[in-house]
């Protein structure tokens, strides 16, 4: 199940993910799987080989993992039966084709199914906020932390889409929630991938002053130094920020606070 798992942690919505792009390698699995009718190549030598049956939900999460995400859509149709996380999958799968519609349809599916599926609601929210309907998105998010209040991918989605609508405020408190719950949240998800791609020079430099602030909040003082690098360099001009905000009071009297502060902001 790892790869399931490196798949959907890898989701934007994009916040996809997660939606977003997937974190899994685009090469073979870690463990290679036999497959039916597979034998060594020496059977003198090796003892049987028992081969293995896949699922319909394994050999789709296999090839989900490839990034192979038609065939994956085959895999898991034939195993449907009616079945909320089947129905979810196929939407993951046409998220990342870029088919919203058809990912739509699924996810609400999905919920037919199981109305309190919370994965499938966020997943809706992806799609709201690729369409950049950041006010629906925000609506999504929020049903679905009712239902998996302890989500750290959800409340990371939350923020982003809360960053999108300018709500800064609201954004830093859905990021920090985040990391409470996932101190590796913002280091395997693909949010701020999602955000970067589609904000202004001005809002990647404010994004990430809005990060340093938060680790450094939770006294993770290298990457709170490391997001701060980033603001700057990417022209965040508001300095007087960084020695006047108390979430920043710890790294007051560290060098490379005092150099990175002394650096020169480029002109947007």
């Amino acid at each position: 199940m790892h790869l399931l798992r490196d798949l959907l942690v890898a989701l934007l919505i994009a916040g996809l993910v997660w939606a977003s792009p997937l974190a899994a390698s685009e090469g073979e699995p870690d463990q290679p799987v036999a497959l039916v009718g597979s034998t060594p190549s020496d059977s003198s030598q090796a003892p049987p080989r028992e081969t293995v049956e896949l699922s319909p939900m394994r050999r789709g999460d296999i090839f989900m993992a490839r990034r192979m995400y038609r065939e994956a859509i085959e895999a898991y149709s034939r195993g449907i039966r009616d079945i909320a996380i089947m129905y979810n999958k196929i939407g993951i799968a046409y998220h990342q084709l870029g088919e919203l519609d058809r990912a739509l349809e699924h996810y609400q599916k999905a919920l037919q199914i199981d109305p309190n599926y919370a994965e499938a609601i966020n997943n809706i929210g992806t799609v709201y906020y690729a369409r950049k309907r950041y006010r629906q998105a925000i609506e999504y998010y929020q049903k679905a932390l009712k239902l998996a209040p302890r989500s750290a991918s959800i409340y990371s989605n939350l923020g982003t889409a809360y960053f999108a609508r300018k709500k800064y405020k609201e954004a830093f408190e859905a990021y920090q929630k985040a990391l409470e719950i996932d101190p590796e949240v913002f280091e395997r998800r693909s949010t701020a991938g999602v955000l970067l791609q589609e904000r202004s020079v001005e809002e990647r430099a404010k994004f990430h002053f809005y990060l340093a602030k938060v680790y450094a909040r939770a006294g993770n003082v290298e990457k709170a130094l490391l997001y701060m690098r980033k603001a700057l360099e990417e022209g965040f001009r508001e300095k007087e920020k960084f020695r006047e905000d108390p979430d920043f009071a710890a790294l007051q009297n560290l060098e490379e606070f005092k150099a990175l502060l002394a650096m020169e902001v480029k002109a947007l």
